[in-house]
């Protein structure tokens, strides 16, 4: 590793250290985000056919933000990786609760899955910043 990128990562840790204030986050406001979406999607559905995947798909969007906010609050780097982890794992259940979703009643919802995504991809860097 050359010097130029070790002190881009030392100076990443310190970025993140600093905004342990989970409101900070850039991850942590586009998962509110990504909550308003995943409550919006299921207004158009009817109510007798959705509610179990409906409650699901709420609780795993909530859990996304919940653990980067619960992380952060912890007293160590370690701690908040593992809950950064759990968000990112609550991710990929909210994308499998999406793909059901499309295959059982038809609905895509391209700009959701992009949103997720992004969240995604966020967690992963922020994950890879903090264990390097």
């Amino acid at each position: 590793m050359s010097c130029e990128y070790r002190q881009g990562i030392r100076q990443k840790r310190a970025e993140i250290r600093c905004m342990r204030n989970y409101r900070n986050l850039n991850v942590w406001n586009q998962s509110i985000e990504l909550n308003k979406m995943v409550f919006s999607i299921f207004n158009a559905l009817p109510k007798s056919d959705v509610y179990e995947l409906q409650s699901q798909c709420r609780r795993s969007a909530i859990s996304i933000s919940s653990n980067i906010a619960e992380g952060a609050g912890r007293d160590s780097e370690k701690d908040f990786v593992r809950f950064l982890h759990i968000a990112l794992g609550s991710s990929f259940e909210l994308e499998c609760q999406l793909i059901i979703l499309k295959n059982v009643f038809g609905t895509e919802h391209p700009e959701l899955m992009k949103e997720l995504e992004s969240v995604q991809k966020q967690l992963n860097g922020l994950i890879k910043a903090l264990t390097k």
